[in-house]
C-alpha cells in the first residue's frame, strides 16, 4: 500500500502546487516594497515556498555550461552512447580537436537522478573527455525488461566501460563504489583491454564497519526480511513500469531529509524572506537546488535489498565474499589500474576509514599505484560538489588521471 498512499498525496497535492505557484506569478507585479504591500509580499512569498516543494518525478536537465578549453569557451552537447531499459551511457562531447583522458563517472543508484552530479560533471569537463552512467526511473521501466539486482548493476558499468574503449579511467561517486571495484577487479582478472587505467573512488562504503554513521547503523538494525515487507511496493499499473516491484524514491526522500530536518526547514524559511524581501538570485539558488533535490526515482526492489545485505549487513566485499553470478570477486586481481579513494572529515552518511579500505583490498597493486585524500572541512556532498571539491579534491583527481594516462 506504500506507493498508492504516496500517488495518492502526490495528485491531491501537485494541482495545488501548480495553482499557488500561478497565483505567485500573478501577485508578483503587486509586491511593491512600499510597507502598504507588505501583506501581499507575504501572501507572494508562501504561495512560491510551497508551489515548489512538491516531489518531481522527471529527470531534470544536466544543463552543463560551456566549458573553458584553453583560451576559449566550447559548448557541451549530449549524447547517448549506449542504451539498456535501465540506463543510458551519456558523453558529453566538446567539439574540439585535441584529445581528451576519457573518463565514466559512475552515478549512484539512490532515489536521486545522476543529475545530481552536473556539478561534478561540470568541472570534471574542464581537463576530461566525460561519460556518466544515466539510470532510469524503475517505475518507468516495463516488467519485460526483468530484473535488476546487483549483478545487473556491476554488469552495467562492465558494459559501459567496454562501450568507451581502451585507455579510459573511471570515477565512481558514494554508493556505487563496491560496484565499481567489483567491475574492474572483474574485468582485471579476465584481462579484458577496456579495464580502466585508473579508479577514483568518491565517499562510498567499502567497508561499512569502519567508522559507522546512523545510516549503517539503520541498515543492520533491521533483517533484511523487515526491509522487504515494510519498505518495498508496486508500481502502480497506470506508469510504463506497473507491477514492478521498487523502493520508492519518495521514501528514500524522506530519509536523507529526515536526518536533516531542521537544515531544509531554515532553508525554506530563509526563502520565504528572500521572496519577501525581493532577493531574486538567492531565491533562484535556492529553487534550482530544491528542484533538483526533489526530483526522485524509484529503484528496483531486487537492487536496493541487495545492496542493504550485501554491502551494509554482509560486508561481502570487505569479507573476500562478494560475488558476481556467482563467481568470486577478488580485488587483489587488480594490478594495472591505479586506485585514489576520497573521503570528506564531516562526512555523516560514509565514515572516515570506510572508503580507504579499498586500498588493502587491492593488496597486488603497488604502493605507488594506490593513493587516499581526506578532505577537511567537507561533509559527504562536498566530497564531489561544491568549492572544496573544484579546488582541492579535484586537482588530486586530475592529477593521478594525467599519470596514469599512459
Amino acid at each position: 500500500m506504500i506507493y498508492p498512499m504516496l500517488q495518492t498525496g502526490q495528485d491531491i497535492l501537485s494541482p495545488l502546487r501548480l495553482q499557488a505557484r500561478g497565483l505567485g506569478q500573478l501577485l508578483e507585479g503587486w509586491a511593491h516594497p512600499h510597507p502598504v504591500f507588505g501583506g501581499l509580499r507575504a501572501l507572494r512569498a508562501a504561495l512560491e515556498v510551497f508551489g515548489h516543494a512538491g516531489l518531481g518525478t522527471a529527470r531534470p536537465a544536466y544543463d552543463i555550461a560551456p566549458v573553458r578549453v584553453g583560451n576559449r569557451l566550447v559548448e557541451v552537447h549530449e549524447e547517448a552512447v549506449a542504451s539498456t531499459p535501465f540506463a543510458t551511457l551519456l558523453r558529453f562531447r566538446k567539439d574540439i580537436d585535441q584529445p581528451l583522458p576519457k573518463l565514466l563517472v559512475v552515478a549512484p543508484m539512490s532515489g536521486h537522478f545522476a543529475t545530481l552530479l552536473r556539478g561534478t560533471v561540470q568541472v570534471l569537463l574542464q581537463d576530461h573527455d566525460v561519460y556518466i552512467t544515466d539510470w532510469h526511473n524503475a517505475r518507468d521501466v516495463p516488467l519485460a525488461a526483468g530484473r535488476f539486482g546487483l549483478d545487473e548493476y556491476i554488469e552495467h558499468i562492465m558494459r559501459f566501460q567496454r562501450a568507451i574503449g581502451p585507455g579510459a579511467h573511471m570515477l565512481a561517486v558514494c554508493q556505487p563504489v563496491v560496484a565499481a571495484l567489483a567491475a574492474v577487479a572483474l574485468m582485471a582478472e579476465d584481462r579484458d583491454r577496456n579495464s580502466p587505467r585508473s579508479l577514483t573512488l568518491m565517499a562510498g562504503p567499502i567497508d561499512a564497519r569502519q567508522n559507522p554513521t546512523d545510516v549503517n547503523r539503520l541498515a543492520e538494525s533491521k533483517d533484511i526480511a523487515w526491509f522487504r515487507s515494510n519498505l518495498i511496493s508496486e508500481v502502480p499499473w497506470r506508469h510504463r513500469g506497473g507491477g514492478r516491484k521498487v523502493y520508492p524514491g519518495a521514501l528514500q526522500l524522506s530519509a536523507f531529509m529526515t536526518m536533516n530536518i531542521g537544515r531544509h526547514m531554515k532553508a525554506h524559511h530563509e526563502q520565504f524572506w528572500s521572496l519577501f524581501d525581493g532577493d531574486a538570485a538567492k531565491a533562484a539558488q535556492h529553487r534550482r537546488f530544491y528542484d533538483e533535490y526533489l526530483a526522485v526515482m524509484d529503484l528496483p526492489a531486487e537492487f536496493f535489498l541487495e545492496t542493504v545485505q550485501t554491502v551494509f549487513q554482509d560486508h561481502a566485499l570487505a569479507k573476500g565474499e562478494l560475488t558476481w553470478r556467482g563467481r568470486p570477486v577478488r580485488p587483489e586481481a587488480i594490478r594495472r589500474t591505479a586506485i585514489m579513494t576520497v573521503e570528506g572529515e564531516r562526512d555523516d552518511i560514509c565514515g572516515i576509514g570506510q572508503t580507504m579500505a579499498a586500498l588493502d583490498l587491492c593488496r597486488s597493486l603497488p604502493v605507488t599505484m594506490r593513493s587516499h585524500h581526506l578532505q577537511t572541512g567537507v561533509g559527504h556532498y562536498g566530497v564531489f560538489s561544491g568549492r572544496r571539491f573544484a579546488n582541492m579534491i579535484y586537482p588530486r583527481v586530475r592529477e593521478m588521471i594525467q599519470i596514469n594516462q599512459g
